[in-house]
Order: C-alpha cells, then structure tokens, then sequence
C-alpha cells in the first residue's frame, strides 16, 4: 500500500517559516479563543473536498499560491493527485496539517481565495453564503455529534453555521470516512471549522489518523460511478441525453439550460478550458439558437474516454447545479 505522502501532491517536508510581511488583504472572521495556546502548537489536521479546477487555483503557477499560503500560515498543504477523487464525487482532498492556529489559518486563506475567484466569476448577486465538506473519520465523529447531539448544536450555536454530518451508513465505495458540510458566510464556517478542529484534536488518537494511507485513487471509475445523490438538481437545469453510438464512439451529449452555458463557458472561456484540462475530455458546445429538440438546453458534446466523459460530465453538472441553488438561503 502506499505511503500517505506518496498519494498527494505533496509539500516540501519542512514548510517555510512564516513570511514577515503582512498576509493578503483579506478579513479575519473572528475566532473563538484559543482553550489553551500549547494544545495549539500540537500537531494536527483536517482535510476537506475542492472541485478539481479549484484545485488548480489552490496550487497556483509553478506552486506559487500554495507556496505562498504555507508560507503565511506555517501549516503543511497536500492535495491529493490529479483524478484522484473523493468518492462519488469529481472533488478531490486537501489535506492540512501542523497546529491548530496554523491549520485554522491555511483553511482561511484557501477558503477566503476560492470565494473571491467566485465573485469574480459571477460578477453578480452571488450569494454571500457557501459550504465547505470536511472529510474525517468515522470514529471520530460521535465527538463531534456528542450525547443526543448536544454537541453539534452547540457549535451550530455558537458559529451560527449549518453543520450537517453524512449518514454512518453511507460508505462512500468502502471508505471510513464521513462528509461534514459546514454551511454559512465565511465567518460563520471559521468558527465552525475551528470548533470542530478543536474537539477532533482533543482525541489523542486523531493525529495519528493523518497517517492513514489515502485510497480513493480511482474511486471514480468504479462501476456504477455517477453523480452523487446531494447533486438535487432543479428542474430544467440540465439534462443527460446519451448518443445512440456512445460506446463506440466515446461521444455522450448533454443538455445545459440556454441561461447557465455562460456559467460553464467562464470568463474567457476559463471554466470549460480547466474541466477539459482535468479530464482529458473534449468538450464542444452548440451555438446559439441550436437547441436539443423539444428543450432551450443547449447542446454540449463531450468526447474522450468513458471515465474523462464521465468526470466532465458531473463537473458540468456540478457546476450547474451550484449555480442553480444560489441565493436559495436555507
């Protein structure tokens, strides 16, 4: 089996001591105090899922944004292997490790860039809220959840965040772990994150789960591989229209509402470029006007192998569906 480190793009082995300079302009959520500062200097983790071209902007060219966010942050930051994807999902693991305040402070960083790039994407009316699904072990998340969920309320409390955990009897194709999805503004997520860090690391035993080898490699080409169950998309959002001669010609076309082909394009054609990129597919979208009979969806072909078809396809669909949610506050 392979090593932990041999699973993901990893990190130089020291990261580098903290830059004197002051960090990127972005607002510091207000953090609950620390219980003890050295039980923040003890090692420690967390690991959450991003979309595999958000993974990109996480690394940055040549590794200039991750360096710079270690740098930063003093933490350690991994990311699992391109097309290793969490399973039943087209995301894939960033793994954070290091103390606690250091951890809190490279999830904030990633975090607070990723939603910018959002902003900046949809330029309008996006909504100020966002998840975040946190990945930990299943033996761990009784402390989490505590006596009659005393204490996932209070967190819930306390940050004034959505914290909702995955069903124990949902495997993820085998695996032992759990999807914490942690809803709310930004702030509301730190304080959350931080809450749940800080009972997580009060389990001696839970840093040593960071060395637990990472096994979801190919987990995306299983058989029966599809979009997860949380997709929920609305109606009219999208829809999958198989060729007749898909297996031989590995060529599948979907349907994507006329009003969110510019969500999947990107500006400058940057979302549809990063998804072939990740996948290895193809894509090619219909011109204006040229509708999938009986629908206003337009028409996007994806062409490659069955497994980057399929990883293209649920990225698109993702990416719609997340589009299609926003601004709907629970």
């Amino acid at each position: 089996m392979e090593s932990n480190d041999s699973s993901y793009v990893s990190s130089p082995e020291q990261p580098p001591k903290r830059a004197s300079s002051p960090p990127a302009p972005v607002p510091a959520p207000v953090l609950p105090k620390s219980p003890a500062s050295d039980s923040m200097e003890k090692p420690t983790y967390i690991r959450f899922l991003v979309s595999n071209a958000a993974a990109g902007s996480v690394i940055g060219k040549g590794g200039s944004t991750i360096t710079d966010f270690q740098s930063q942050s003093g933490a350690r930051i991994q990311l699992s292997r391109n097309q290793e994807f969490f399973p039943g999902t087209t995301d894939r693991v960033i793994m954070i490790s290091g103390g606690i305040d250091d951890v809190i402070k490279a999830v904030e960083l990633i975090l607070s860039k990723l939603l910018s790039e959002i902003h900046l994407e949809e330029a309008e009316d996006v909504d100020p809220r966002a998840k975040v699904r946190l990945v930990v072990p299943n033996s761990f998340c009784g402390g989490i959840i505590g006596r009659g969920g005393s204490t996932i309320k209070s967190f819930i409390d306390e940050s004034r965040a959505g914290i909702k955990i995955s069903p124990q009897d949902n495997s993820y194709h085998g695996t032992n772990d759990r999807l914490v999805t942690v809803t709310g503004t930004l702030e509301d997520q730190m304080r959350a994150i931080d809450l749940i860090l800080c009972k997580l690391s009060e389990d001696p035993h839970y840093p040593q789960s960071a060395n637990v080898p990472f096994s979801y490699a190919g987990a995306h080409n299983n058989a029966g591989y599809g979009p997860p169950p949380s997709y929920g998309l609305p109606a009219g959002a999208g829809g999958k229209f198989p060729n007749n001669k898909e297996d031989r010609s590995n060529s599948m076309t979907i349907g994507v509402a006329d009003e969110h082909i510019g969500l999947v394009v990107g500006r400058g054609g940057r979302t549809i470029m990063d998804i072939s990129q990740a996948t290895g597919a193809k894509i090619k979208i219909s011109d204006r006007g040229d509708f999938l009979s009986g629908t206003t969806d337009r028409k996007v072909t994806i062409t490659g192998s069955q497994g980057s078809i399929r990883a293209a396809e649920s990225m698109i669909m993702q990416k719609v569906a997340f589009a299609s949610e926003k601004g709907v506050v629970p």
